[in-house]
């Protein structure tokens, strides 16, 4: 399936080059800034690898594996490691995407949020089908929007992806902005659910009380880091739609 189209290039006025949508203009950006904008992805990108590896090291402890430990592993892979690289794949300060085209972007960002959703989709119904009392805990109602808004935000990104042959039925600046805010909720979502699965008993006894408090300010700060691009891109796009 291809992901991008000539006419989609000619419709879509996000050019890495000169675009208002960056967080910073590429040529004419202050150093410093670009420098800060550098380090907080690799923060970012620090902060994502520490927090997936104790998830991953915690599911893997003593005992057998059960339903619960493969929920933890697929869901934290699906959303706080390949859905998170799929929004930072766009970001014009991303370090492993930020020197391939806007196509080339654009494809990453469609297979990594095809895997990721996958995953995170697959583990949350592994969870259902184990449990008899769903979606009586935060934990679990967090997840329940996350798994939701997942699956919304990729069937509205088909929309998006094929604005342009779509465009007499629906606005393109209205799929791609809907979009933007389906997949930030349902991130966001993801995020306070891992945190709530941080603040669990098991976990605390696991670690320490201390370790849980730290990987729940780390999953808090990469969350914030990562929707600011979006959420720049959001807010831009909503403007300019009401100036035409």
């Amino acid at each position: 399936m291809s992901l991008a189209t000539n006419h989609i290039d000619d419709f879509d006025a996000e050019k890495m080059k000169d675009s208002k949508e960056m967080l910073v203009p590429g040529a004419h950006s202050d150093v410093k800034l670009k420098i800060f904008n550098s380090s907080m992805n690799v923060l970012t990108h620090i902060l994502i690898g520490c927090t997936v590896a104790i998830a991953v090291l915690f599911t893997f402890r003593e005992g057998e594996m059960n339903a619960t430990r493969i929920h933890i592993i697929l869901c934290v892979l699906g959303y706080q490691l390949l859905m998170a690289e799929s929004i930072l794949s766009l970001s014009p300060h991303n370090g492993w995407s930020s020197s391939l085209k806007l196509v080339h972007k654009r494809r990453a960002h469609w297979i990594l949020q095809l895997l990721g959703s996958g995953l995170a989709i697959a583990g949350s119904i592994i969870k259902i089908l184990d449990k008899s009392i769903h979606w009586n805990t935060l934990h679990g109602q967090f997840a329940l929007v996350a798994m939701v808004f997942t699956g919304v935000s990729f069937i509205n990104g088909l929309a998006s992806l094929y604005a342009y042959e779509l465009r007499r039925l629906i606005p393109g600046v209205l799929s791609k902005i809907t979009h933007i805010i389906f997949g930030t909720v349902a991130f966001v979502s993801a995020s306070i659910s891992l945190c709530y699965g941080f603040d669990k008993n098991s976990f605390r006894t696991w670690s320490t009380s201390e370790m849980a408090d730290t990987f729940i300010a780390f999953t808090a700060i990469f969350t914030f880091v990562i929707i600011v691009n979006p959420l720049v891109v959001f807010f831009d796009k909503t403007v300019k739609s009401f100036q035409r």
